[in-house]
């Protein structure tokens, strides 16, 4: 998994949420509620796909059209970069 625009990359097993999965490799995403709800953690993919772990995040039909989602409630399904301006390494 790659998060742009800073190039950050890590792996994920695909059960992990992508907000877990990033924190176990020293990258932090925006995050507050942790269920999908805050809408902190949005960001968008660019590339690769990814599901959501419960039935309906806290996005619009039309967020998810434009490829938003939520990580801390999403897995990847593929190789994903996601647009996230706000990550960074844990320092």
């Amino acid at each position: 998994m790659r998060v742009e625009p800073k190039g950050l990359s890590f792996e994920t097993d695909g059960e992990a949420s992508l907000l877990v999965a990033a924190a176990r490799a020293g990258v932090v995403l925006p995050s507050s509620c942790r269920n999908g709800t805050c809408r902190t953690c949005i960001c968008q993919v660019q590339s690769g796909a990814a599901r959501h772990l419960i039935d309906w995040p806290g996005l619009s039909l039309e967020e998810k059209r434009d490829g938003y989602i939520l990580p801390c409630v999403a897995v990847a399904t593929s190789d994903l970069v996601l647009e996230a301006p706000a990550a960074h390494r844990r320092t």
